[in-house]
């Protein structure tokens, strides 16, 4: 990634705030799912390298522009400053642009792809990142923010602000790994449970957990007035509702028998984290 982003014709403080802003922190969750993917499939970790680092920009971009002061206003981001913080609104707002663009642009590069294998992809990223899905659920998100929603808006917001993303790693890495039809039907299958459940266990620890170990303000959702999934379903009914969760994802697995054992553990890991 640090070769990615060394791109010397770019301006210093926009490479300086881009670079922030991939190496501010994170668990890299999106690109251990494509790699993990890809080792379930037979495929070497290097054959989908640029998917990892496409949709690793992809979703810095997305956090970078979430914290903006128009949109969920936070300071901290990982236990840091988030980028307008750190830097100031518009350079914010750039690097996000930039590296949403440089996302499509490690796909239309690799020479390990096809020119069909590359359309493809971008169109699976596209669709995943653009207006019916993370940018849409972005949107309800922020609509949330004036009037309560329902479970059912809820799930539907989640599915599309993190879980068409999540989704998307396990889709695209299949693509490009020559994935049966029922292998990627399974891997999304796992990939949208899992995108649920991470965002469950998120709205849990924003009322159970340490803001030194999530890394950002604890209590803003309560704090901007968001529905969440502890306010629909309450923190015991929320917990419950993360193990079957959790139980859909592994279930989803099933066809591509022991090859994904590391997809279960890292499934096991998002459900328990404390971060």
């Amino acid at each position: 990634m640090e070769q990615r982003l060394a791109l010397p014709q770019v301006p210093e403080r926009l490479r300086e705030a881009m670079h922030y802003t991939v190496f501010n922190g994170g668990k890299r969750i999106r690109p251990i799912l494509v790699y993990l993917t890809a080792e379930a499939l037979g495929k070497p970790a290097h054959h989908v390298d640029s998917i990892a680092a496409a949709i690793e920009m992809m979703h810095c971009y997305s956090l970078a522009h979430d914290d903006l002061p128009a949109m969920d206003d936070d300071d901290l981001r990982r236990g840091n400053p988030t980028v307008h913080i750190k830097f100031d609104e518009a350079t914010a707002i750039l690097a996000g642009d930039a590296l949403q663009t440089l996302a499509f642009e490690q796909l239309v590069l690799d020479t390990g792809f096809t020119a069909a294998q590359k359309v493809t992809l971008v169109t699976q990223l596209a669709q995943a990142a653009g207006a019916a899905g993370m940018v849409a659920g972005q949107m309800i998100d922020m609509e949330g923010e004036s009037r309560e929603i329902s479970a059912a808006e809820l799930e539907n917001m989640h599915r599309r602000k993190t879980g068409d993303l999540i989704a998307a790693c396990l889709r695209m890495s299949a693509c490009a790994c020559a994935a049966t039809d029922e292998q990627t039907q399974a891997l999304e299958a796992f990939g949208y449970a899992l995108g649920l459940a991470f965002q469950v266990q998120d709205d849990i620890l924003d009322i159970t957990g340490d803001q030194a170990r999530i890394g950002k303000t604890a209590g803003s959702d309560i704090t901007n007035n968001k529905t969440t999934f502890i306010s629909a379903y309450g923190l015991e009914g929320a917990t419950r509702h993360l193990q079957a969760l959790f139980t859909s994802a592994t279930e989803a697995l099933t066809p591509l028998g022991q090859g994904a054992a590391d997809l279960r553990r890292l499934a096991e890991f998002i459900v328990t984290r404390d971060h």
